[in-house]
């Protein structure tokens, strides 16, 4: 049944807002029904406004790898926002936050805060372009590296199919500037590179003197204390950033070799500026949660807690012979109701949409709040326990045998 107040606040939002939503899918078009209003959260949970609670598997799309409200983030917010909340001056604030990035990841050299990852990769590929001068970029189909407009320039290849790659080099190799790539896709649900797709755009980089670009707003930070490409063992000459750079606040990065980097205004000609990049509220909340995954290195942790969670949601499917296919890594997932393993888009788009909702909607009766669309990547957190898992696990045993019945 739709919560009445639910339907009653989407509603009402819609006569202000486009679509009702200020970012498309939370408007739960592709899960059907009414999005559930949340006002507040703490640790794993999320609170709607008539006070149902829910175990996030969403955390702010990623960013919240601490939970709702950590305390510590929270004090050093409270402390921030007494000194004021913008200066659009330079900070030292913003020189500790650097500080701590360029040390945990080797191929960033310099880095210039932004305001989100959109404006980030929008700069990397401006960066890319007056670096090489050349214009086209390569990108993989499904993945998203914000809403800036490069059609005319922008050539696609499937994730993970590298002789494509190799198919547009050679035939734009003199105009090819950049290949941007998430080194997990995050943006299609999780899809993992397969082994050597990143080490071979690495050398096709390489040989044609394009800039390779990993996007690691979603990945950066989330498996180790650093980037994804400290995982797979490689360096990127642009790194873009955002989400638990920020602590939950909204911020971006662009870093990378210092040479590509000296373009950027004032030093060189490429310009870009913003009022709030770098305030200090958005700063804090970094560096805070930074430190604090710096001291406690919780990784093994999350990944010991994802892998228990997954494993038990396979044990389920295969006790009920169901087409399921679960994608993880560290402390990321995704569940794909597909009858072969997701390696690119058009595997993950032609799953079953119509019994994901359905499976979405049993478990958001339960409690279980997953990020809502079958593309979209779920995330635990340093707050989820076992507890949650247990009852997680218990709602997928029940919505899933009763899919199968039905």
């Amino acid at each position: 049944m739709v919560k009445a107040l639910d339907k009653y606040l989407f509603n009402e939002a819609k006569k202000y807002l486009v679509g009702g939503v200020n970012s498309p899918v939370r408007s739960f078009k592709a899960v059907g029904g009414y999005p559930v209003f949340i006002k507040r959260g703490r640790g794993s949970k999320i609170y709607s406004e008539d006070d149902r609670e829910f175990i996030d598997y969403c955390q702010s799309f990623g960013a919240l790898i601490l939970g709702h409200a950590n305390p510590n983030v929270a004090k050093e917010l409270k402390k921030a926002i007494d000194k004021g909340t913008s200066f659009a001056t330079t900070t030292k604030l913003e020189t500790e936050l650097a500080k701590l990035i360029i040390k945990a990841i080797p191929s960033i050299e310099r880095i210039r805060f932004t305001n989100s990852g959109t404006e980030a990769a929008m700069t990397a590929i401006r960066l890319s372009r007056a670096y090489t001068r050349k214009n086209k970029i390569i990108k993989f189909e499904g993945l998203y590296h914000g809403h800036a407009d490069f059609t005319k320039y922008t050539l696609l290849a499937p994730y993970n199919n590298i002789k494509k790659v190799e198919d547009l080099v050679d035939k734009h190799r003199e105009d090819i500037a950049a290949i941007i790539v998430e080194p997990v896709a995050g943006n299609m649900g999780v899809v993992l590179p397969e082994e050597d797709f990143l080490q071979s755009l690495r050398k096709i980089a390489d040989k044609y003197h394009i800039v390779l670009i990993f996007d690691e707003v979603i990945t950066g930070f989330r498996f180790i204390y650093g980037g994804a490409q400290k995982v797979f063992n490689l360096k990127p000459d642009l790194t873009v950033l955002g989400k638990i750079i920020g602590g939950g606040l909204p911020i971006g990065a662009l870093g990378g070799k210092r040479e590509i980097m000296a373009l950027l205004a004032p030093d060189g000609p490429v310009y870009q500026a913003g009022t709030f990049s770098g305030n200090p509220v958005s700063v804090t909340a970094g560096l805070a949660t930074l430190k604090i995954l710096s001291e406690t290195n919780p990784y093994k942790k999350l990944e010991v807690l994802t892998q228990d969670l997954c494993k038990g949601i396979k044990q389920i499917v295969e006790d009920y012979s169901l087409k399921i296919k679960i994608n993880f890594i560290g402390s990321m997932f995704s569940i794909f109701f597909a009858d072969k393993e997701v390696i690119d888009y058009n595997i993950a788009r032609a799953q079953d949409t119509d019994l994901f909702k359905r499976f979405y909607h049993g478990l958001l009766k339960e409690g279980i709040y997953l990020s809502p669309s079958g593309l979209e990547a779920n995330f635990l957190s340093v707050a989820h326990t076992a507890q949650d898992l247990e009852k997680t696990l218990n709602a997928v045993d029940r919505n899933l045998k009763n899919l199968r019945r039905n």
